[in-house]
């Protein structure tokens, strides 16, 4: 058991290496040192070095709370843009465990770590938090229905639903519940493509997500109004959520100031603002979230058009002329609608707003709790 020599509260934020990890953890972790809150960010070598060249780190490093620390250079993030190499990474990671392990136990730490939040990729975590007795929050920076999709693989399974059997992408699946009037092959993320589950990314996938039931709380960058109906679903597993999303808009909401300045900072929100409307942003370094997304965008949300996953010039072209011109009121009008929604949730009363502020208060009782442990 870590004993801490004071009760102020310590977070320990370890994201998975890639840019959208990184984008909204950073996001977070301004919030939580807003709450006056120190915050201990983890990351690989070539990752910081990244981030010193492409963002102005003064405005995480003017908080008396908070610094960097950097995993050994044998840890590294590399070039993360297929699912290969997102398994390779994977693997990589779990060399970081013994590191974390004497990090967490206050080697080279000012003050012990009184809280984790963690990737949900990372179940080395949850193992480590466990034997010395720290509590782990799981952040998954995917949407909510890319999250439960995830952790519907083992029904899919059981359903015969998957590995799919012919070619008809427009075939109905229907053990993912929630979503079974609408959810199509395609629709689903793309390492559902496999020829056999037994597939080494996709038994990774399903193994971390499995693994999220053992954390101590789950952290979505959604909100209640936006996913409402499939956060239900995940209640049913994991009981403990907090959507405090959108956060670049929580961020701005806390500070008053523009968050979106910077080129990494800003480059993988799940909505961006713009001029009173909200734009849904594929530039998500994996394609494996973005299917069940433009499902929802075009299906639930009706906040885009429905192209399938095709790259058809003409297609495209008729989508675009759709949604600019004969459609272009319909869509900026459901667009605005999200768009107060989205500041509603943020604002003082709103759904994101309650919950961060319990997540804060969570966090502190957990210094309090640590300190007579």
């Amino acid at each position: 058991m870590v004993e801490p020599t004071s009760s102020q509260p310590h977070v320990l934020i370890f994201p998975f290496p890639v840019q959208g990890h990184i984008n909204s953890m950073l996001k977070l972790t301004e919030l939580l040192c807003l709450a006056n809150i120190h915050v201990t960010y983890l990351l690989t070598v070539e990752t910081h070095t990244r981030l010193l060249a492409n963002t102005d780190v003064s405005r995480y490093t003017k908080y008396p709370g908070f610094r960097f620390q950097t995993l050994p250079e044998s840890v590294s993030d590399g070039n993360a843009q297929s699912m290969d190499i997102i398994l390779n990474l994977h693997e990589s990671m779990k060399t970081a465990k013994a590191f974390l392990r004497n990090l967490l136990l206050c080697e080279g730490l000012k003050k012990p770590v009184t809280c984790i939040i963690t990737d949900g990729v990372m179940r080395f975590t949850l193992d480590i938090g466990k034997e010395i007795g720290v509590p782990v929050i799981y952040f998954r920076t995917i949407s909510a229905c890319s999250f439960w999709s995830y952790f519907c693989m083992n029904k899919l399974i059981e359903a015969e639903e998957c590995p799919f059997k012919g070619d008809d992408m427009d075939y109905p699946i229907k053990s993912v519940p929630g979503m079974e009037s609408f959810l199509r092959r395609r629709d689903l993320p793309s390492l559902f493509r496999v020829a056999d589950t037994s597939d080494g990314s996709f038994q990774m996938w399903l193994t971390e997500t499995q693994q999220t039931v053992r954390a101590q709380a789950l952290i979505l960058n959604t909100f209640e109004d936006l996913e409402g109906p499939i956060l239900s679903q995940i209640r049913t597993q994991i009981p403990n959520i907090y959507t405090i999303g959108p956060l670049h808009a929580h961020l701005k909401a806390q500070t008053k100031l523009e968050t979106t300045s910077s080129r990494l900072a800003s480059s993988n929100s799940l909505w961006k603002e713009d001029k009173g409307c909200i734009k849904w942003l594929e530039n998500q370094p994996l394609k494996s979230v973005i299917y069940i997304n433009s499902r929802f965008v075009g299906e639930v949300w009706k906040l885009g058009l429905d192209i399938k996953d095709t790259c058809d010039r003409v297609i495209i072209e008729e989508a675009v002329k759709d949604l600019m011109c004969e459609r272009n009121e319909e869509f900026t009008d459901s667009a605005k609608d999200m768009a107060t929604l989205a500041s509603k949730a943020v604002n003082v009363g709103g759904s994101s707003h309650s919950n961060l502020n319990r997540l804060i208060q969570d966090i502190k009782s957990m210094s309090v709790l640590s300190q007579h442990a």
